[in-house]
């Protein structure tokens, strides 16, 4: 049982023993301001509705009635807090590797990236990448399984644009002959459509008549939007091996849309939907949204008057797909907040539909990635493309590479591949210690650095933990012939083990709530704490053996954390920085 669970445990027992019941509430553990008040603090605020009294005098009732014979060696009130001290087996749980409790049976799907096949991948396509990864390998770590799945946005009028822009302005070019990536080629003339019509309005009537062409089922239509997309996905391919992401199942808009059709037809038979007096059906959204300013009942529209679906006709059929063919215990839309009217609007349409399974739908919905200057717009050409932001870090992480190694020491060939390890992981770190409801405003070269709450200072601190167990010797890794009474005899040490103690806590926390913050400004605040103790301390004493012995474990416990807190946001370690 891990340290977290043993204290809980004793917590609760002494709880039974005051007041004669368990609690009500799940208890948690905290920290105490100044590590001198003890090693965990236990808040007494939830208990205060099931007793009726006093938070501090329901600390002090709980505290004299806490064991100090086992896993708590010493207990203290600070108003409504029990602050608790452990033993020295608390540096031996530390250092002890813990593996999750598994929640088996569980079957998750996390839907995430779904990209536009009209443009490039952006900043904002990382961002979304960044938590789905995260979000997916915590649900996998606490022993769920995991279907990561793309959904592609491969149909609808965006899509159009750049058809109808290659067909006029193109002659005929295609990636090989202009020299560039698929997905690049073909957002340029999304691009383009967005100049050139501001100047022919009839352009977005073409790409309308387009549109219609292509779900028609145009024998010429198909085959060109089958050819763009190709190049599309080409480019894609290759962007995705960059960032690190992985998929189980790729479904596409342009398949689902024609289910959705197929459900509304029957929901109109069903009177769930209606049919305008212009021709568009519609659902018609409870009293819950409120209702529009003259008093009219809000509308959600399902199909367009000329019968061609939009984004909720394709949401509809997408979400019966995956209840129909993954057997899903919950399904996860990881998309940015400017949809979250979208999908309560999406969610509210399956429950009138009967699907028992709405309610396991769940929107992951996060904030907008922004630039100093502002918005990122792609039909603008404003966007940061997430290729170029890649090769863009990796040139920052060689120029910090080269003025640290000041002998020039390292090959160039090593230098170039810790720089992509630094420069990627310096993106994801960045992206991923901000909860994810929270707007980012994003700065490439403070996200570079090697000091302060980054990526790079993170996998320093595991590369040097490294190069201390690289210099210990070859018998020091003997944990039962460890003596860790010789810890703890510092702030510092306590403070590691306690950092180390709740990570797991953390880890857990963080998949709870799919937010991977938790887990990134944890593993800064550890390897903060294994800075200050690696400058502060001697780990390896030539002249004590002992005292050596238990500090390159509590060093190795360190380096463990970091290595696996850092594999969670998907951000490679490095040995030597």
């Amino acid at each position: 049982m891990v340290v977290t669970q043993r204290i809980l445990e004793e917590v609760g027992r002494a709880i039974k023993l005051a007041y004669g019941t368990e609690p009500q509430e799940q208890l948690l553990l905290g920290v105490p301001p100044d590590p001198k008040l003890g090693d965990f603090a236990i808040p007494t605020f939830l208990l205060k509705k099931q007793f009726g009294e006093n938070p501090k005098d329901i600390a002090e009732k709980i505290a004299k009635n806490i064991s100090t014979n086992g896993i708590i060696d010493s207990v203290s009130v600070v108003g409504p807090y029990i602050n608790v001290s452990l033993g020295t087996d608390f540096f031996q749980a530390a250092c002890s590797d813990v593996e999750p409790t598994a929640k088996s049976g569980k079957r998750v799907m996390v839907e995430y990236l779904s990209p536009n096949t009209n443009k490039p991948l952006h900043l904002g396509h990382f961002r979304n990448g960044v938590i789905g990864m995260s979000v997916s390998n915590m649900l996998e770590y606490m022993g769920y399984t995991v279907v990561k799945a793309n959904l592609i946005n491969d149909r609808g009028i965006h899509i159009c644009k750049s058809l109808i822009a290659w067909q006029k302005f193109a002659n005929g070019a295609t990636p090989d002959t202009a020299v560039m990536k698929g997905d690049h080629f073909v957002g340029d003339y999304y691009v383009l459509f967005s100049k050139e019509s501001e100047q022919d309005p009839n352009l977005m009537e073409e790409a309308q008549v387009l549109l219609k062409k292509w779900e028609d089922g145009d024998p010429e239509v198909i085959a060109l939007w089958k050819t763009m997309n190709e190049w599309v996905y080409a480019g894609f391919a290759d962007t995705y091996k960059k960032m690190g992401l992985q998929f189980d199942v790729f479904m596409y808009e342009s398949h689902t849309y024609k289910l959705g059709k197929d459900i509304v037809d029957d929901g109109m038979e069903r009177g769930i939907f209606t049919q305008l007096d212009s021709g568009e059906i519609v659902f018609e959204l409870p009293e819950s949204f409120g209702k529009n300013k003259d008093g009219s009942v809000k509308k959600v529209t399902v199909l367009r008057e000329d019968g061609t679906s939009v984004y909720m006709t394709q949401d509809i059929g997408t979400a019966l797909e995956k209840a129909t063919n993954y057997n899903l215990d919950a399904s996860i839309y990881v998309v940015g907040s400017e949809q979250d009217y979208h999908f309560q609007c999406l969610f509210e349409i399956l429950q009138a539909l009967e699907y028992e399974w709405f309610d396991k739908c769940h929107h992951l919905s996060y904030g907008m990635v922004e630039l100093p200057n502002g918005k990122m717009k792609s039909r603008e050409g404003t966007s940061v493309d997430a290729d170029d932001l890649i090769a863009k870090m990796k040139e920052l992480a060689e120029k910090e590479i080269h003025i640290r190694d000041k002998t020039s020491a390292i090959p160039e060939e090593e230098v170039i591949a810790r720089a992509s390890k630094i420069g990627l992981g310096s993106i994801k770190f960045y992206l991923a210690k901000t909860s994810p409801k929270q707007t980012i405003l994003f700065d490439p070269e403070e996200s570079i650095s090697f000091e302060g709450a980054t990526g790079p200072y993170c996998q320093y601190a595991y590369a040097r933990a490294c190069s201390v167990m690289a210099k210990a010797p070859e018998d020091w890794n003997n944990s039962s012939d460890v003596n860790y009474d010789l810890l703890g005899s510092n702030m510092h040490e306590r403070v590691l083990a306690q950092k180390i103690v709740l990570f797991e806590t953390k880890i857990s926390k963080a998949t709870e709530d799919f937010d991977p913050a938790i887990i990134a400004n944890g593993v800064y605040d550890l390897a903060k704490a294994f800075n200050q103790w690696y400058n502060m301390y001697q780990i390896i004493d030539q002249n004590n053996s002992e005292l050596s012995k238990a500090r390159l474990a509590l060093n190795c416990a360190v380096a463990k954390t970091v290595k696996k807190a850092l594999g969670l946001l998907g951000i490679d370690i490095l040995t030597q920085m």
